[in-house]
């Protein structure tokens, strides 16, 4: 019967349908895979075949055939799903299976404005045609189906609008390794493209979505985190809007500082006026967020600060609740409410928290960060000051109202203030950190806008990338691997452009990085260790230990060879204080592990030449990025052996690296009792990472009376992760008893999706 029916060509004309060409493609495709049916995925296929079907449709259906096919039970349906897409994505994009030579392939896409100039220029066509050879198509054969379709979907050069797309994976990443490293002199760039090539085609290394998505366009931001930070001044609030549009548009995820703006009914111009307080202006945040999609790759996303004690601190954790009315809510925006050792002192003692307005208390908002002593002394002396403006609030009912919003929404996230300046990569006195990112990782100085043009601000920006851990054969490979990050991200900061001058000059001036990790999950497995039970604890110190120590290295080399960067002073390396120096010692009561490597060398190569960056590490949620891979995303316990993704592409299924072998090591999310293992692996994490951690908690109703989870477990946790150092906390998941394992792709994935990397 199917013989009947009548394919319609691209060039419209209709013949019968070829079905033994079909099957000659599927069998390609099932080629050295296990427990695949040829039959069954042409049979289901044919069962949504009609007369006059597309040739395209046709190729559509056989691969939505195999996708569906997916299981544990048969985990290659996958790669046969994979491979389907590979044939039909090169088909589209070079209407053959075989790509075409490179210098043939770069010219015409520049030609046509799809790829930046300088390839060509910077480039000859000999050097060109050597790395042509050296590129291994087949290893698109190695993706996952759900990795294909991020690739179609994200990252490769396409039109938006018609769908068309220009490149394959490989070309992709072998282009990008060419655009960061064009001014490596000639005689030995060929060789470090090669390694950035080979590192990132066999899933070594991590990229986020801005890189692959930007890299190699004439669109040259590729940052993943912008920090925007807004004083109490009409012109800075407006600066920070329009340089959050301008970098939304270019597809970063932004954090926004609005923690020192007065409140409502504060007098203006000696009372002429009253303030309208915060609502209203981070509502004019939020439209700014929203104004742009990120270049069609996705939506605008933001995470906004505020400290815990500002005098609408009631009004501002409810921002995102659904009770309430558009007037009194906001909540398409994230929030990062700021936390510090006097607060948690109050909950311990059971006294009053005082809320004041920041433009009422000179000097209070600013030792908040910078001098925990001096914040204090202030804070107390205020409080003793009748003519200032404040209320009291009970701290275990403040701290209550905080954790009830967070579990109730999700994401209404936590600042460690003093964690994040006393455990710094930076001088406090100097350069304090007065703000993180959209999720949650990102520690750097900050400094208000009063115009866009503003040269006296600071817009921080962090590039990310991150170490498939799971890909690694040993930790000897973390060396050479964190030499290919550090020297590929310190050459796109000159490579990129700055549409606000402000980010420019912080972002040479400071050069900061955030090399993160991926596939911890698997890694753990597959050495044997848990989350929960501290077997995890030794292999995870001497994991970031060597990851910090080698990122360092190579900043350190890389200083040498180029100079320090200009801020270098304003570090706590510059004082010769490694994060070894300065971590929260509560670890050491579950994690007293001794260092390895050569630090006191190290250090003093450091105080000698400096580093190239300012911070190296940060550890960044790679939702995106860990489907390309095919690993488990960042740190965090997978829900489930399938994970079962909604995105614009449709259903994407994703099994566990190793799931047949492994099957029986790996600990799902929801069979972990409590949080205190994670917390304890991200706490020895923290004592190296010198940014910090998007670090989440999960809780799961079902294990408690009533299926409520306790107030005091959420407090509990709150307290422990300030005591094992924890900077920041992201995202408070709770199992909802539905489909658990089905997570859904949204615009609050940070750059770097995560955040996605």
């Amino acid at each position: 019967m199917n013989q009947d029916i009548k394919v319609t060509k691209r060039n419209g004309q209709q013949e019968s349908i070829d079905m033994e060409k079909i099957h000659r493609v599927v069998h390609w495709a099932s080629q050295d895979l296990k427990g695949v049916s040829v039959s069954q995925v042409e049979i289901n296929a044919q069962l949504a075949f009609f007369d006059g079907i597309k040739t395209e449709d046709i190729h559509e259906t056989i691969i939505k055939s195999a996708a569906d096919l997916i299981s544990i039970e048969v985990l290659d349906y996958q790669y046969l799903a994979a491979r389907l897409a590979i044939f039909h994505l090169r088909k589209k994009a070079f209407k053959s299976f075989t790509p075409p030579p490179l210098f043939e392939h770069i010219k015409k896409f520049t030609d046509l404005g799809i790829y930046d100039k300088d390839i060509l220029n910077k480039y000859s066509k000999e050097e060109i045609e050597t790395l042509d050879v050296y590129i291994d198509h087949w290893r698109d054969m190695k993706f996952s189906y759900a990795a294909v379709k991020q690739l179609e979907g994200k990252y490769l050069a396409q039109n938006r609008v018609t769908g068309e797309i220009y490149e394959s994976p490989q070309l992709l990443y072998v282009l990008v390794g060419m655009c960061l490293f064009q001014e490596y002199e000639a005689s030995v760039r060929m060789d470090i493209v090669k390694r950035f090539y080979d590192a990132v085609s066999l899933f070594k290394i991590s990229l986020p979505t801005p890189i692959m998505a930007g890299v190699r366009t004439p669109t040259r931001q590729f940052s993943s985190c912008v920090l925007i930070e807004a004083d109490d001044d009409l012109d800075s609030i407006s600066a920070a809007a329009g340089a959050i549009v301008k970098y939304v548009s270019q597809r970063a995820g932004i954090g926004i500082n609005g923690g020192k703006i007065r409140a409502i009914g504060s007098p203006i111009r000696g009372g002429e006026a009253t303030h309208t307080g915060c609502i209203p202006f981070y509502k004019h945040f939020h439209t700014a967020v929203k104004s742009c999609s990120q270049g069609g790759v996705r939506g605008g996303a933001a995470t906004l600060f505020y400290p815990l004690w500002h005098l609408e601190v009631e009004s501002l954790l409810v921002l995102k609740n659904n009770i309430g009315t558009d007037e009194n809510r906001i909540r398409h925006l994230d929030y990062g409410v700021q936390f510090n050792g006097l607060m948690y002192q109050r909950f311990l003692k059971d006294i009053d928290i005082t809320l004041f307005s920041p433009h009422d208390v000179p000097g209070l908002y600013d030792a908040f960060f910078a001098d925990q002593e001096e914040f204090k002394r202030l804070y107390e002396q205020y409080e003793q000051d009748d003519s200032i403006r404040k209320q009291t609030i009970k701290a275990r009912e403040l701290f209550a109202k905080f954790m009830q919003e967070r579990a109730n929404t999700g994401r209404i996230y936590l600042q460690n203030v003093d964690h994040c300046n006393t455990h710094s990569a930076f001088d406090a006195k100097q350069a304090p950190i007065k703000q993180s990112n959209l999720c949650m990782e990102i520690t750097l100085p900050t400094k208000p806008l009063y115009s866009v043009q503003d040269e006296q601000g600071e817009v921080a920006l962090c590039t990310l990338s991150a170490v498939n851990l799971g890909a690694l054969d040993s930790l000897d490979e973390m060396e050479a691997l964190t030499d290919i990050i550090v020297r590929s991200l310190d050459c796109l900061l000159d490579y990129q452009d700055y549409p606000i001058k402000a980010a420019e000059l912080a972002s040479k001036n400071r050069r900061t990085l955030g090399i993160g990790v991926t596939n911890l999950a698997y890694y753990l497995a597959k050495n044997g260790a848990k989350y929960s039970d501290g077997s995890g604890n030794q292999l995870i110190h001497k994991t970031f230990e060597a990851l910090q120590y080698y990122s360092l290295k190579v900043s350190n080399t890389l200083a040498k060879e180029l100079g320090a960067c200009p801020l270098f002073s304003q570090t706590q390396y510059s004082q010769g204080i490694m994060p070894i120096d300065s971590y929260k010692k509560d670890i050491d009561a579950f994690c007293d592990c001794e260092l390895e490597l050569d630090w006191d060398t190290l250090r003093q190569n450091i105080k000698l030449t400096g580093l190239r960056n300012s911070t190296l590490t940060a550890l960044m949620p790679c939702e995106s990025s860990s489907q390309i891979s095919n690993s488990t995303n960042g740190i965090e316990p997978p829900r489930g052996f399938v994970s079962i993704k909604q995105s614009k592409d449709g259903i994407l299924k994703q099994i566990v690296p190793d799931y047949e072998l492994l099957k029986n090591q790996y600990e799902l999310l929801w069979d972990i009792k409590d949080n205190e293992g994670y917390l304890q692996l991200c706490g020895i994490m923290q004592k190296f990472v010198d940014q910090s951690i998007s670090t989440n908690t999960h809780y799961d109703p079902s294990q408690f009376e009533g299926n409520r989870v306790p107030m005091k477990l959420f407090l509990m946790d709150l307290l422990k992760a300030y005591k094992y150092g924890i900077k920041t906390l992201y995202y408070h998941t709770t199992r909802d008893g539905g489909n658990e394992w089905q997570e859904k792709e949204d615009g609050n994935a940070c750059a770097g999706g995560v955040c996605k990397l």
